[in-house]
């Protein structure tokens, strides 16, 4: 049995955690919940008992095995020394500390050996990217991936439950024909779209699509892959898809080979029916923890690439399950 504690608990992300370790039956001894100082005093649900949640502090980290963090970078950055000192090991789902040489980028099913690598910090990859290497790695077993060209469809929670709130007013307003002014987002959510809304860096890229680039190097060991993406925020409430297109160095699998291998990865779950167009919708993988991969066929402008379509809960797959099945793997490899 080990102790857990949550550094942003009362967050979207934090509060799928707790989720997730209770349906996962998480072996707990001790369960430390900690969020800001607005926050305190706040009591979350977990195997029918009540948790107090408690301003982080100090002494936060003393006795934890495991800290699950998912309260952004600058609070990750803050406590890292004394998360570390205490001797508990933290598995972080901001960006603050990926692509660091000696912290492991892990998703369980893909690098899980990269784990007893870790000094101290391990951190979960941007949920983007996760999505996209569930369905992209079962694959690597057919040859070499020479490209990978990514088109996701992002869902407003990605950006946090106030973005979420702002979908749903702006588009009460709209309906009713209001007049709004966005907050979380620059530009209006509802009944548009837009290029994702993190920064533009010196490339063109904005900051998903960079991550995505780089994160996918890392955590498949293999700088040589050439990666572009084009990320796009969408009205969705929860859950992102993504087009993807794979190119092999040399030929291509079946489309039946690429069904089976799909179907028999763990995390994921084949959603390819030709006859009713029924493939992957964000409504279906909201909730699920598998992310859904379908609508797959040959690439007819490229004899060595395939396309297929995925969606996946950003929240769970994308942020708080990677976080947890992280902490399971280092209980099965003996590393805890």
């Amino acid at each position: 049995m080990y102790s857990i504690g949550i550094i942003g608990a009362t967050g979207a992300v934090g509060t799928e955690m707790l989720r997730v370790l209770e349906t996962r039956n998480f072996p707990i001894s001790e369960l430390h919940l900690f969020a800001s100082a607005n926050s305190a005093g706040k009591l979350l649900a977990f195997c029918g008992k009540q948790y107090e949640v408690k301003a982080t502090n100090e002494h936060s980290f003393d006795g934890l095995d495991i800290a699950l963090f998912s309260a952004g970078g600058d609070i990750s950055r803050a406590w890292r020394r004394q998360c570390i000192s205490a001797g508990a090991i933290m598995i972080d789902n901001s960006s603050a500390f990926r692509m660091e040489p000696d912290v492991p980028l892990v998703i369980p099913e893909i690098n899980a050996a990269d784990l007893r690598e870790h000094h101290g910090v391990i951190a979960v990859p941007n949920c983007s990217t996760i999505i996209m290497l569930m369905a992209v790695a079962p694959l690597r077993k057919f040859g070499k991936i020479k490209r990978i060209v990514v088109s996701t469809y992002q869902a407003v929670s990605g950006a946090g439950a106030k973005a979420m709130l702002e979908l749903e007013q702006q588009t009460i307003k709209h309906l009713q024909s209001e007049s709004y002014i966005p907050n979380i987002f620059p530009h209006p959510i509802a009944f548009n779209l837009f290029s994702h809304n993190a920064p533009v860096n010196e490339h063109g890229y904005n900051g998903e699509e960079w991550k995505m680039i780089q994160e996918t190097k890392k955590i498949l060991h293999d700088d040589s892959i050439a990666v572009t993406a084009t990320c796009v925020r969408v009205p969705v409430f929860r859950a992102h898809s993504e087009s993807i297109n794979i190119e092999f160095e040399s030929g291509r699998p079946s489309v039946e080979e690429i069904r089976a291998a799909l179907a028999n990865f763990p995390g994921v779950k084949l959603v390819d029916d030709r006859e009713r167009n029924r493939f992957p919708m964000p409504n279906e993988a909201a909730g699920q923890f598998d992310v859904l991969a379908g609508h797959i066929r040959h690439d007819a402008s490229n004899p060595n690439a395939i396309d297929l379509f995925v969606s996946g809960d950003q929240l769970l797959k994308g942020a708080a399950l990677d976080a947890v099945q992280i902490a399971e793997s280092l209980i099965e490899q003996k590393i805890i």
